[in-house]
């Protein structure tokens, strides 16, 4: 998975519907995670950790409605969003779907178009930075779509891994993450790095910011990563 591209996890065991979804997935520029049954989601959602879930209710196995219950009673994934699918187009079932955690239910047959924006919409609250969405912070301003940084109007100099580095920061101003965490989101899951290459880029980021002058917006948790503010 590409560290800086958000990933869907598209769990759907109907062969021809997800090809379409993968390849308009793709053509969006999402990484994306397949998954035919639920349990194999269950397996594939903790080693891929997805930045949103495409989820089918009806699926050999476990259930979407069962994978969407179990996501968002565990800490670790119950602010994933996910998108339930399905041809259950009564109201109790949308409402069922709705009150079990989905963040959004479509009904099937649907455009895969109006799909695509749904999927948007959901990552601009969860990755708005990795959808070119721009993110305040203070006196920081970070473009996602330009890839350009300002602190109090000047230009603030930064290498790709900073950027993602800063915009993961910027996207939960006080949330404390751990350096594991900003290895998974900065540098991808499937390249290794060693925890203390996280310091170092810190470290980077904090000079830039303060070239200009300006209190130091990072703050170090003791034993534990990193936050702003």
């Amino acid at each position: 998975m590409t560290a800086d591209k958000p990933c869907v996890l598209l769990v759907e065991d109907e062969p021809a519907q997800r090809e379409i979804l993968r390849y308009s997935l793709g053509a969006e520029g999402y990484d994306v995670a397949m998954a035919e049954t639920g349990d194999d989601a269950l397996i594939l959602v903790d080693e891929v950790m997805p930045d949103l879930v495409l989820l089918d209710w009806m699926l050999p196995g476990v259930s979407g409605i069962e994978i969407c219950r179990r996501l968002k009673t565990r800490k670790e994934t119950r602010n994933i969003p996910v998108i339930m699918l399905s041809a259950r187009s009564e109201e109790v079932d949308r409402v069922r779907g709705l009150e079990t955690g989905a963040d959004d239910y479509v009904v099937k047959p649907f455009s895969v178009s109006e799909l695509m924006a749904r999927v948007r919409t959901q990552l601009r609250r969860t990755r708005p930075a990795a959808v070119g969405q721009r993110l305040e912070y203070l006196d920081i301003r970070l473009d996602g779509e330009s890839h350009r940084v300002t602190r109090s109007g000047a230009d603030v100099k930064l290498g790709p891994t900073e950027f993602r580095l800063l915009s993961t920061l910027m996207e939960k101003p006080g949330r404390v993450w751990s350096r594991e965490q900003l290895l998974d989101r900065v540098w991808g899951r499937d390249v290794y790095v060693d925890t203390r290459t996280v310091d170092v880029h810190v470290g980077r980021l904090r000079k830039a910011l303060c070239r200009h002058g300006g209190d130091d917006p990072l703050r170090t948790v003791r034993g534990t990563g990193y936050a702003l503010g």
